[in-house]
């Protein structure tokens, strides 16, 4: 077993929580959106973040707006909706939470005499 896939795995359980979190701050752009995901290594490929961005437009959880560009076509740019914003509260408490157990499995003492 590669430890790389399991590390793919768990980027990709997280992916969504974090462009929820990037979009929550205002309006933003795809490719910054991009840019930022990369430099945290949470992803690598365009290919991945514009299919999440449907779906979560699909679920209602953000909507975009198109604005015009000094630089060429329009921009679409992405916020969260209402429903968004809740629903990016529960994935906040929830990864506060997975953090807390995680840590707690980590230095756990009992766990590390087993």
């Amino acid at each position: 077993m590669k430890v790389e896939n399991t590390q793919v795995q768990m980027r990709k359980g997280i992916l969504e929580f974090c462009i929820l979190e990037i979009i929550s701050r205002g309006e933003v752009y795809a490719s910054d959106m991009l840019e930022e995901l990369t430099a945290a290594k949470m992803i690598v490929v365009e290919g991945t973040l514009y299919p999440l961005l449907t779906r979560l437009k699909n679920a209602s959880l953000l909507e975009y707006n198109w604005q015009e560009s000094t630089s060429g076509p329009p921009r679409k740019y992405y916020k969260l909706t209402e429903t968004g914003r809740d629903f990016l509260e529960q994935l906040r408490a929830t990864w506060l939470e997975l953090v807390d157990s995680t840590e707690f499995i980590i230095h756990n003492k009992k766990s590390q005499q087993l």
